[in-house]
């Protein structure tokens, strides 16, 4: 369906979704909000709205991005949308008590530049409960344990979008290792070049192919911690 003349309020729920999708796709940043807040207004609540609407749109350009369909302006574009759909939703979503899960403290790794994923996968943990601290960008090892010894998260997320930068997550966990503290802790990594051996080879708890993964995974780790001390 072409965004051309679709009146976004005249469309079923389904319809509005898969629309939100596709506007995603092109980057159409007041198409979203507007279908955001139809979603909203319709009882929609925001968890779902986020996940359904905006991440799965955003898994859809992520898929894109990887079989070289659509390029990093693309991206960057369809990005801004969802950012735009999320500053609708944050403060419904900080709003709504979603059961707290855990805290976590996520960065891009040092000489990484690159924060879309990881700024999705921070946005979806918050929406799933999480306090979550955010590094930001260029990342040496001395933040990470400057915010572990600060926040006390029980999960770290270290994410790199570049095959240069990615060993240095294997130089935050060895010193963590060093220091006595890496087995208090639960080290997801993520990013468009690694996979699961690399995160195996790094030392980490998980790697995550994308932010739903993310979410899920810290979930499941934050559910056998708490199995685990009663």
């Amino acid at each position: 369906m072409s965004g051309e003349n679709v009146i976004l309020s005249k469309l079923s729920d389904d319809e509005l979704v898969q629309q939100m999708h596709d506007d995603l796709y092109d980057g159409l940043k007041e198409e979203i909000e507007e279908g955001t807040r139809i979603l909203l207004d319709r009882g929609w609540q925001p968890y779902t709205v986020l996940t359904e609407a905006l991440v799965e749109g955003m898994r859809i350009v992520g898929e894109g991005f990887g079989d070289g369909i659509l390029f990093v302006p693309e991206v960057l574009l369809s990005a801004n949308a969802m950012k735009a759909g999320i500053g609708i939703l944050r403060p419904l979503l900080a709003a709504t008590v979603a059961p707290k899960q855990g805290k976590m403290v996520i960065g891009t790794v040092k000489g990484d530049i690159h924060d879309i994923g990881k700024n999705l996968v921070g946005m979806m943990m918050e929406g799933a409960g999480f306090d979550v601290i955010d590094l930001g960008i260029n990342n040496a090892v001395e933040k990470y344990l400057n915010a572990i010894e600060k926040h006390q998260p029980d999960i770290i997320g270290m994410s790199a979008l570049l095959i240069t930068t990615m060993p240095y997550m294997k130089v935050v966990i060895d010193t963590m290792k060093e220091k006595g503290i890496r087995d208090y802790y639960v080290v997801l990594v993520g990013g468009a070049p690694l996979n699961e051996e690399f995160g195996k080879a790094v030392g980490a708890d998980a790697y995550c192919r994308d932010a739903a993964v993310a979410v899920e995974t810290a979930k499941d780790f934050m559910k056998r911690k708490h199995d685990t001390a009663n």
